[in-house]
């Protein structure tokens, strides 16, 4: 099948790898010429995976209506505070029956939409037209071909299975859930309580710590996404419990090691700057606090996260507030 992915970032390039060994025709669309040069001319992404060699085939454009053109599946590796405008830029270039497939996992600021609303919204598309891709997918370890297993989300069956069978191979096992709204809740507020999981690495705390925040961060995702009508068995899958812990647990995960920069003393300014990929958990977290108020729904580490960001809290002073939360029952 013609594919074409929109973003060469890590995740983006990770993804058209996949495609390719799933043995179908790539487009790998980026904006910065030297990166997709490089991709055309050595078959590698030095700016986010240096020691690995792309597929051959995969083609790299800078030419967004040449990588749309004839595209089947469409999938998004962009950040989530860009999908609106670039959405708009190539609406006129995607093909009448392609599949749109979000691989963001974010939520945008202004509007507190997820991003299947903002691609169903903008090209004007029927909800059974787009899926998502979730799960723990970390970029750095599916370039190496690495064992993984992900989740394709889309309110038709019928879409989502397309994509599963387009994507898999030997390394990369997609399911499939009818599931959007859970699945990229989930998606979007595992880097949040990533953020926080890293606060405490850069702190100094240990497992015990982590393990805490971990586990009340899942009970936060399910809690608010039982208000949004998300189905609960999400939260304890791939796309929540395996994400959540892969996000929170792995060096590789740009959320956490953003958070741990912010424990040990950086300021969010200084983070940004030493981070090259986007830490979507940054963004996310305004616009997830904002939900869950308008829900009415308790989210006290978001909540904390948020609080540092904007500079009201330190890190230590957000491990106090939440360990002097009132007693209650875990359940």
């Amino acid at each position: 099948m013609k594919c074409a992915v929109i973003g060469s970032g890590s995740w983006g390039t990770a993804f058209a790898q996949i495609l390719v060994d799933a043995g179908n025709e790539v487009s790998l669309w980026g904006r910065d010429p030297d990166v997709i040069a490089q991709i055309r001319s050595e078959h590698r992404n030095a700016k986010f995976h240096p020691n690995s060699i792309l597929p051959e085939t995969l083609r790299a454009t800078t030419d967004l209506a040449g990588a749309l053109t004839g595209a089947r599946i469409v999938a998004l590796a962009i950040p989530s505070q860009a999908m609106r405008s670039t959405l708009v830029a190539s609406r006129s270039s995607i093909e009448q029956n392609a599949i749109i497939v979000s691989l963001v996992k974010g939520v945008e600021l202004q509007s507190m939409a997820r991003m299947s609303q903002v691609i169903s919204e903008v090209l004007e598309f029927e909800s059974d037209r787009i899926a998502i891709l979730t799960g723990p997918n970390l970029a750095g370890e599916l370039i190496l071909r690495q064992p993984a297993a992900g989740v394709v989300a889309s309110q038709n069956p019928a879409t989502a299975e397309i994509v599963q069978h387009t994507i898999a191979t030997g390394y990369f096992r997609p399911y499939t859930s009818g599931d959007v709204v859970g699945c990229e809740l989930a998606g979007a507020m595992k880097n949040v309580i990533a953020l926080a999981v890293g606060m405490a690495v850069g702190l100094g705390m240990g497992d015990n710590t982590r393990a805490t925040v971990i586990t009340r961060g899942l009970t936060e995702m399910a809690r608010l996404g039982e208000a949004l009508s998300a189905q609960a068995s999400t939260f304890s899958g791939l796309a929540g419990l395996g994400d959540l812990v892969a996000t929170c647990s792995s060096p590789l995960s740009r959320n956490r090691s953003f958070g741990e920069r912010l424990g040990r003393g950086a300021t969010l300014a200084e983070s940004l700057a030493a981070t090259k990929t986007t830490a979507e958990g940054v963004r996310a977290a305004p616009a997830i606090l904002a939900l869950a108020r308008g829900h009415k729904i308790d989210v006290p580490i978001t909540e904390a996260v948020v609080d540092v960001l904007i500079g009201n809290l330190r890190t230590v002073d957000a491990v106090r507030r939440l360990m002097g939360r009132t007693k209650k029952s875990e359940n």
